[in-house]
């Protein structure tokens, strides 16, 4: 299995408003070494997939997939990311190996020490804000600092998370940033991705 113990950004597509490869080539010109493959169409997801890999194998950079363990499988993705109501982790597992990740959304610590439990490799925590990608009520800041004493594996806050508050998230003791609109949305990604990254870092 490839380390997760990055400290860095986590980007994760969104269809709806950039062409998926197009986006992960200026993500990775701008420093990104872990991309998400966000797509609803399971048969866009194996195509959009398929060139990823090629371009993330390339570049050394770790492509997850989204929901779907059979399309991480199909592609030889590096991992899949699964929600509360996706597959449960032992059945991925099956599927994949021992030598693929497996990342859980998780919104309280109660998920997130089940997922531990149950042999995820990482979790998303969140939405630490408010965010138009997830219908539930943001969780806060606090969440990070009790996580972050509760379980072993990485963790990665996710939820409404921007230029204007990541200095905050950061202060409460998350090391892992994921991110979808504050950087979609932008016209320049590959700078943006290179600020974010050394603010993310420290530099």
């Amino acid at each position: 299995m490839q380390p997760l113990n990055f400290i860095g950004l986590y980007v994760i597509t969104d269809n709806k408003k950039v062409e998926n490869v197009d986006f992960c080539k200026k993500v990775i010109a701008g420093g990104g070494k872990i991309i998400q493959l966000r797509e609803k169409d399971k048969a866009k997801a194996v195509e959009i997939g398929r060139k990823l890999k090629i371009l993330t194998e390339k570049n050394g950079v770790i492509l997850i997939i989204n929901d779907w363990p059979d399309v991480a499988k199909t592609i030889n993705a590096d991992g899949v990311h699964l929600g509360q109501k996706d597959m449960p982790i032992y059945k991925a597992r099956k599927l994949l190996g021992r030598d693929k990740i497996i990342g859980v959304s998780t919104h309280n610590v109660k998920e997130a020490l089940e997922a531990e439990q149950k042999g995820a490799d990482y979790i998303g925590i969140g939405p630490i804000y408010k965010t138009k990608t997830k219908n539930c009520n943001p969780v806060g800041l606090k969440i990070i600092e009790e996580v972050k004493k509760k379980i072993q594996i990485p963790f990665v806050a996710i939820g409404g998370i921007n230029e204007d508050n990541i200095d905050e998230v950061l202060a409460a003791g998350a090391k892992n940033i994921a991110m979808i609109s504050a950087i979609s949305k932008e016209n320049n990604v590959k700078e943006k991705v290179e600020i974010l990254t050394k603010k993310i870092k420290g530099d």
